[in-house]
């Protein structure tokens, strides 16, 4: 079982940016496949991005262009960085780790991300 702990939510005006980060409690991402996912109230979760231990990355179309999902191995983290941020974009965003093939998959605590004027 991993530990995820986001940081780096929080309240910024419409075209604004913000990087959050997912730091997992060991070195997995050789491993793991990383994925942001967000929950507007009232909605259901959704997958925003996705990054394989091959490197390869996957963005939901509502982000891509705008948003880039990547690790840093050394110090254990995968960061969000958002760009552009749109008012839809509000949501708490949560880091999951993953192993598919296993049945393996954690989640992290969530982070609220606000665009708002």
């Amino acid at each position: 079982q991993v530990q995820l702990v986001e940081s780096g939510g929080g309240l910024v005006q419409p075209g604004g940016s913000l990087r959050l980060s997912c730091a997992a409690s060991r070195s997995i991402f050789s491993i793991y496949r990383m994925s942001w996912y967000r929950q507007a109230p009232g909605k259901a979760r959704e997958l925003v991005a996705t990054i394989a231990s091959s490197g390869s990355t996957n963005y939901a179309d509502s982000v891509k262009g705008r948003f880039t999902i990547s690790t840093d191995n050394s110090k254990n983290t995968v960061y969000l960085q958002m760009n552009s941020l749109k008012p839809e974009d509000t949501a708490v965003y949560y880091c999951n780790a993953g192993v598919p093939c296993a049945g393996r998959t954690d989640w992290g605590q969530g982070t609220q991300v606000t665009v708002s004027s």
